[in-house]
C-alpha cells in the first residue's frame, strides 16, 4: 500500500503595519516599526506585508457617511456603497491581518487625527463588532497587536497620557486584546535612552516569541 504524505509550506505572516507619524525622515516609530518587522520576519521565516500610511490622508466621518453605514446593506445605493468603499477596503485589510502594527506618536496628549480617522473607518457594526444580549462585542479576536507609541515629554500612562489606554480601548472594542506595548517615551528629556529601551523590548518580545513558537 502506498501512502502520499503532503507538505506544506509554511505561510508568510499577514501582517498590516499602520503608520500615522506626520514625519517620514527622522520618525522614531517608524524607525521602530522596522526594527520590529525585520524582528517578525527572521521568526516566522516571512511575512506578507500590507503597509498603510494614514499620515498620507483619509477622509473623516461626515454625515453622508454615517448614513450609508446605517443603512443595512441590502438597502444601501449606489452612492452609499460608494462613500464606504474606502471604509470597506480599510475593515478587509484588518481583517486579512494575523498580526497589526501600529506606529502612534503622542501628539498634544492624545493620537494623531489621521490614526483616529483610520479607528474611525474600521470600528464597523456587523464588520468588526456586533452588538449582543450583554453589550458590544468584537469580532476581530486572535489577532497579535504591537503598539508602538513614542513621546516628547509625557510618561506612558500617566495622567495626561490620553493616547494608550484609548488606542487599547479601540482594539479591545473590535475583539483585540492581544496588545504588546513598545514605548520611546519622553524623548525630549531621555533622547537615545529612550530609543535603546524600546529597541530593548523589541528584542525581548522577539525573544519570548521565538520561545513560545518552540
Amino acid at each position: 500500500m502506498t501512502t502520499t504524505t503532503q507538505i506544506r509550506e509554511p505561510q508568510p505572516l499577514k501582517v498590516l503595519r499602520i503608520d500615522s507619524s506626520g514625519r517620514r525622515q527622522g520618525s522614531v516609530t517608524r524607525e521602530l516599526a522596522d526594527r520590529l518587522l525585520a524582528e517578525l520576519a527572521s521568526e516566522a521565516g516571512g511575512i506578507a506585508l500590507t503597509v498603510r500610511d494614514v499620515a498620507e490622508g483619509l477622509p473623516f466621518v461626515d454625515e453622508e457617511w454615517i448614513g450609508a453605514n446605517f443603512t443595512e446593506p441590502a438597502a444601501r445605493s449606489a452612492r452609499q456603497r460608494q462613500v464606504l468603499a474606502l471604509s470597506d477596503s480599510l475593515v478587509a485589510e484588518l481583517k486579512q491581518a494575523e498580526v497589526l502594527v501600529i506606529g502612534a506618536p503622542m501628539y498634544n496628549f492624545g493620537i494623531p487625527a489621521a490614526l483616529k480617522a483610520w479607528i474611525d473607518m474600521v470600528a464597523r457594526a456587523r464588520l468588526t463588532f456586533r452588538y449582543g444580549e450583554n453589550g458590544p462585542v468584537g469580532l476581530l479576536g486572535g489577532k497579535r497587536v504591537y503598539l508602538i507609541l513614542a513621546t516628547g515629554g509625557v510618561a506612558v500612562g500617566s495622567g495626561v497620557d490620553f493616547a494608550s489606554a484609548y488606542l487599547r480601548h479601540a482594539l479591545a472594542f473590535m475583539g483585540m486584546t492581544d496588545v504588546a506595548v513598545i514605548t520611546a517615551e519622553r524623548l525630549n528629556v531621555q533622547g537615545e535612552d529612550a530609543r535603546a529601551a524600546a529597541v530593548a523590548e523589541i528584542l525581548r518580545l522577539g525573544c519570548a516569541e521565538q520561545r513560545v513558537a518552540a
